[in-house]
């Protein structure tokens, strides 16, 4: 007698069960002619397993976010993420909430948190992928893509120029290259740095990942103006004024040149090597969470103001002030810190990016 044959069945069962009610799955299993009539598949037993798997992720979601600022660095976590899976009309979408000043020449949106703009290995969506969309959600189908007038690190949030001719974009990165652009960036730092203000002027090296010979770039000059604008014992909000434009000037200066690494670089804290930021007792405290959680801390620095000056038709300087994100207000409440006055806690009308 020949042997039962056997192959691969599937079959699209329909869910009936408590709680999965119109549940259609397609089912693949393998099965043989004789033994198919006494093994039927039991939809009701795979309606419980989904159902099961369902409440084992929400257990899951309320075990992770029953602490408060676990929850707000759990937040800020799967956002960043999101942000590389969205689609692209969804983020120029976003990003067009987010404009703090447009004209004739220039588009200005508040950059998010963990956004690139420039795309790059394991970058999935950045900043100048969706130009083209944005410049057509705000000035018709016919609109030529926006272009790049400079830019921000992924981390860093803030005023960002865009413009709508690549002969003004020209003239704008013209103008940051001859140092014509003031620029004001607010950052969170772990020390105080003493004394309160004053100029950090220390040159700036790369250096090349070694292979088969060990490369170095000639050093380049690195000056950052610096002033404390509120302090406790073991932190402060300092206002940084940047005059030239070295690659993570900012971060550097503050760590190796003022012993005052900003809140949340887990690249330059330690001078030796690279590791989440190691922060005193006291601080961990305030910002209720453990050492081991300290490496999902965001970096704290904002670009808070950018003043261009006149520019073509534009006979006057233009002033750009872009608000701070809910999680760099949030720290600075926690840790006690006080903004100027007049100044608002965050941007409560920010759409979905802008409230982080």
């Amino acid at each position: 007698m020949a042997a039962p044959r056997c192959g691969a069945l599937r079959v699209w069962v329909w869910g009936s069960g408590q709680g999965v009610g119109g549940l259609l799955c397609l089912v693949s299993k393998p099965f043989c002619t004789a033994a198919a009539a006494s093994k039927p598949l039991d939809a009701q037993r795979l309606a419980e397993r989904l159902r099961a798997q369902k409440q084992e992720q929400k257990a899951k979601k309320v075990r992770v976010l029953t602490n408060p600022v676990q929850r707000r660095v759990q937040e800020l976590v799967r956002f960043t993420q999101q942000l590389q899976r969205v689609h692209p009309n969804v983020l120029a979408k976003a990003l067009s909430r987010g404009i703090v000043h447009q004209d004739k020449d220039l588009v200005v949106i508040n950059k998010p948190y963990g956004l690139p703009v420039h795309g790059g290995p394991g970058v999935q969506l950045c900043i100048s992928d969706v130009l083209p969309i944005l410049a057509k959600m705000l000035h018709g189908h016919k609109a030529e893509p926006l272009h790049l007038c400079h830019r921000l690190d992924k981390e860093t949030t803030g005023v960002m120029v865009l413009a709508r001719e690549k002969e003004v974009a020209h003239q704008v990165q013209e103008l940051f290259r001859t140092r014509q652009v003031a620029k004001k960036y607010w950052a969170i730092t772990v020390h105080v740095p003493v004394p309160s203000a004053g100029v950090v002027d220390i040159p700036i090296i790369e250096k090349e990942v070694p292979g088969q010979q060990q490369h170095h770039k000639v050093a380049r000059v690195a000056v950052t103006q610096y002033q404390v604008l509120s302090s406790t014992v073991s932190s402060a909000l300092l206002e940084l004024q940047p005059v030239t434009g070295v690659k993570h000037q900012l971060r550097v200066h503050l760590s190796f040149g003022l012993d005052c690494p900003i809140l949340g670089d887990h690249k330059y804290s330690d001078w030796s090597r690279l590791a989440p930021q190691k922060l005193s007792v006291g601080t961990l405290r305030k910002l209720g969470l453990p050492q081991s959680k300290a490496r999902h801390i965001p970096l704290h620095l904002h670009a808070r103001q950018l003043i261009l000056p006149a520019l073509g038709s534009r006979k006057e300087e233009l002033s750009l002030v872009c608000r701070l994100p809910r999680y760099f207000a949030h720290s600075l409440s926690r840790l006690g810190l006080k903004l100027p006055s007049q100044e608002p806690n965050r941007d409560d009308k920010a759409g979905p990016l802008g409230a982080q």
